[in-house]
């Protein structure tokens, strides 16, 4: 799976969680989620939970940095190398 569609796939996520009207083609790759988007605490638990049933994998939750959240880009990046790893 490339990183491109991986990317996709988040950003559509992310614009489910946010549920303000924003689209998954509004988000760009490197805006922050926490202070662009306004993720809170509760939103970035559904969003993590969301990503699992997205790509049918169990997030590595003590590896996962704050950086790992920076950006669409970057976790992106961090559910590849989890993906990459799934048997």
């Amino acid at each position: 799976m490339s990183t491109t569609v991986i990317e996709d796939r988040v950003k559509v996520v992310l614009a489910t969680v946010l549920d303000n009207g924003t689209t998954a083609a509004e988000i760009g790759p490197d805006a922050d989620l926490v202070e662009q988007y306004g993720l809170d605490s509760l939103q970035t638990i559904t969003f993590l939970l969301a990503i699992e049933d997205e790509f049918d994998l169990e997030l590595d939750y003590p590896q996962l940095q704050l950086d790992d959240l920076r950006s669409v880009r970057q976790f992106s990046g961090f559910v590849a190398r989890l993906a990459q790893e799934a048997p």
